[in-house]
């Protein structure tokens, strides 16, 4: 155990919204992630507390968000819908309109923000909402089942309040809309590790993607290739992460940890085990800053939740070997997937897997180091 506080943002409220059953984003993980820590007994002890969300104040969201959006997201919500909100990206296929769409948008960002006061007001170390993460909605345009965008809203209220962010994005597709955000600045640096975008969704995030005027150098994107496994990602963040946390020393982390990059998700092509994400949470712990996470991607819902559960026992210190409590908590869950404990399974990896994403990857880093390591006085 140590003594970090640590805070759970969930709420039986925000339990019951749904994205349309044809959709495979399922809001139901971080509802389900809640119960596998409480069965398990892993939301309760010294330091642990939970929080609920509440909606996020429409001046905050004009922060980063336009009235014109706001209003036509409000108005999809009481079934006013037109060609202009359209235009928007409400009510396509990977947005789109369902029952109190706006009210889930804001309660979900809303947690997000309570995070961000805990954090700021000195009650909290660590803070996570597994229902935020929604880093592809821009100021005026809703994407990839992105309506609010939590996260750069999060971002930005710490830097209003002097705070130096580092924004580290782990899900599978570019955060491309808090990049979007921060583009020319240089208090929020955004660093995104995500497929290659010529393989998914929403196609930036290259390494030449790297910020303009203030910001240039701020913006740092690795994307991988696809079949991407543990110790090639690991490696690939060794490299590139901790020099550049190190140079721009944040006062806070914002945490995107989305799961889509775990093997067998049905949207993306990596090869992760959730053991990788254990690791970087370990990586950031050792900075000894606050840390803002959020949930994000993650289509295979049962995966995303044991991903989502091991990164709270480590962000609460409670990343012991769990043995039997992990068996019961399987049990009591009724799911043998549990009983070998919160970790994945190592995955093998072939010569040919490693013949293609090695060098693929190899060239990355260098190109990132040349281009920003420099401007943070880093060696290449």
């Amino acid at each position: 155990m140590t003594a970090r506080r640590a805070v759970f943002i969930h709420s039986q409220e925000i339990d019951q919204y749904r994205y349309p059953e044809d959709s495979p984003f399922k809001t139901e993980r971080a509802g389900r992630t809640r119960q596998v820590l409480y069965t398990m007994g892993l939301l309760y002890g010294e330091g642990i507390s939970e929080a609920a969300p509440v909606p996020a104040p429409r001046t905050v969201l004009k922060k980063f968000h336009t009235a014109r959006y706001l209003h036509a997201l409000q108005n999809a919500q009481k079934g006013k819908w037109d060609v202009e909100a359209l235009a928007m990206g409400i009510g396509t296929e990977d947005c789109p309109i369902f029952k109190e769409i706006y009210d889930y948008a804001v309660l979900a960002a809303g947690g997000t923000l309570v995070g961000a006061e805990l954090i700021l007001s000195g009650k909290a170390d660590i803070a996570f909402n597994p229902s935020g993460g929604y880093h592809h909605a821009f100021p005026e345009r809703a994407a990839g089942f992105c309506y609010i965008n939590d996260n750069a809203l999060a971002c930005l209220v710490l830097a209003e309040a002097g705070k130096r962010v580092l924004y580290l994005d782990v899900d599978v597709h570019n955060g491309d809309g808090v990049a979007h955000a921060f583009y020319n600045r240089s208090n929020v640096m955004t660093i995104s590790l995500h497929e290659n975008p010529k393989t998914l969704f929403p196609g930036t995030g290259f390494e030449d993607e790297i910020g303009e005027e203030a910001g240039r150098g701020y913006c740092v994107n690795l994307p991988l290739p696809v079949g991407t496994f543990d110790q090639a990602y690991l490696h690939a963040f060794e490299e590139i992460v901790p020099p550049l946390i190190g140079a721009f020393n944040p006062d806070v982390i914002v945490f995107e940890l989305g799961a889509d990059t775990l093997a067998g998700d049905p949207l993306a092509h990596l090869y992760l085990t959730n053991n990788a994400y254990a690791e970087i949470i370990h990586h950031l712990l050792r900075f000894n800053k606050p840390i803002l996470a959020t949930g994000g991607g993650g289509y295979h819902v049962e995966n995303t939740v044991r991903a989502w559960a091991l990164a709270w026992t480590i962000f609460s210190g409670q990343d012991v070997d769990l043995g039997l409590e992990a068996v019961m908590g399987g049990v009591m869950l009724q799911s043998t997937d549990w009983q070998g404990g919160l970790r994945d399974r190592e995955l093998p990896v072939t010569n040919e897997q490693r013949e293609m994403v090695l060098p693929a990857l190899e060239t990355t880093i260098e190109t990132i180091k040349a281009k920003v390591f420099p401007i943070h006085g880093l060696k290449v």
